[in-house]
């Protein structure tokens, strides 16, 4: 596998899609969550691509799998955070579902990209 560039990857650029969708459905949520669970989310979700950035250009498959682990972890963290939102009422359930679709597609991408590396050699 011969990648020159994260930005090739469809793992990162859907989850640089990802990224747009908590943004967007995290605008509305009480000011007095900017410092808490509005904050936390979108740093969990910038985390995602970044991470898949980070890894690509990291010197080592070894490293970039490391990475690929961390971006899949941050995507749990989203995937928590958008349900702690639902139960806490700042978000409908099809704006939940919706980035949870997003959510599991960009988990498949990372999974995906994590056994074709270990299994090259």
């Amino acid at each position: 596998m011969t990648i020159t560039s994260f930005r090739e990857l469809v793992a990162w650029q859907k989850a640089m899609d990802l990224v747009v969708e908590i943004y967007e459905v995290s605008r509305s949520w009480p000011s007095a969550e900017l410092y808490g669970l509005t904050s936390q989310v979108r740093r969990a979700a910038v985390s995602v691509p970044s991470n898949i950035a980070e890894g690509q250009g990291r010197t080592t498959r070894g490293e970039f799998v490391h990475h690929l682990g961390i971006a899949y972890g941050s995507l749990m963290e989203v995937e928590t955070q958008l349900a702690i939102a639902l139960r806490l009422g700042y978000l409908a359930a099809d704006d939940v579902k919706k980035a949870a679709q997003t959510s599991a597609e960009v988990g498949k991408l990372i999974n995906g990209l994590m056994t074709a590396l270990t299994r090259e050699n």
